[in-house]
């Protein structure tokens, strides 16, 4: 399989390449089930034994990750609110779940945001209740491309050093997402009992 990637990535320009893997690590935060770490991780490694640049594939990954987030959170941010005040929104949150949200987000959202960069379906989801509950872009824009950044920039180096042996590297990041992924569990767990706590407030 690495042998067909690595013969369709020669056949074409290297730029390309670059938006691909920067395509693919966007659709995550539009589609959660799209997981962009692997997209990360191949540019590492396409980096150690092909043309590509190490360098490139962080800020093409980077980039386009962090500029769909920032997306997903101007578009909730603009269109979000009305979504819930009406229909099936209202039914997910009311307006005294989205007053508790916003008071949570001004307290501890730069924190939230920055941690849930690191834990799966989660980091699509909470950029997207920051715009909703109209957080500033100040709170949201560093912990967002910071949080980010050091996780790519781990991803890109995991790839790089694999060599040709990315197998290994795949191995060892799917146990570590495990892990991230039952703490992401125990978070939406927590979240679940919150919404169910404060559903029927009053």
């Amino acid at each position: 399989m690495w042998n067909v990637i690595l013969a369709w990535v020669e056949g074409v320009p290297d730029a390309f390449v670059y938006l691909a893997l920067g395509a693919g690590a966007a659709v995550e935060n539009v589609v959660p089930a799209v997981p962009a770490d692997t997209f990360v991780v191949l540019g590492g490694f396409l980096a150690a034994v092909g043309d590509l640049r190490a360098g490139w594939v962080f800020l093409a990954t980077w980039l386009c990750n962090v500029a769909s987030a920032l997306g997903m959170y101007e578009m909730s941010r603009r269109h979000g609110r009305e979504f819930f005040e009406t229909g099936w929104g209202r039914r997910l949150l009311n307006p005294h779940q989205m007053e508790r949200l916003a008071v949570f987000y001004g307290r501890y959202g730069a924190a939230a945001i920055f941690l849930t960069r690191f834990l799966p379906g989660l980091r699509a989801v909470v950029p997207v209740f920051a715009g909703v509950t109209h957080q500033p872009p100040r709170s949201v824009v560093l912990p967002l491309a910071a949080a980010s950044a050091i996780w790519y920039g781990a991803l890109v180096w995991a790839g790089t050093a694999a060599g040709h042996n990315l197998g290994r590297v795949q191995e060892a990041l799917g146990q570590v997402n495990l892990w991230l992924l039952l703490g992401a569990l125990a978070v939406g767990a927590w979240l679940a009992r919150w919404w169910w706590r404060t559903r029927h407030h009053g």
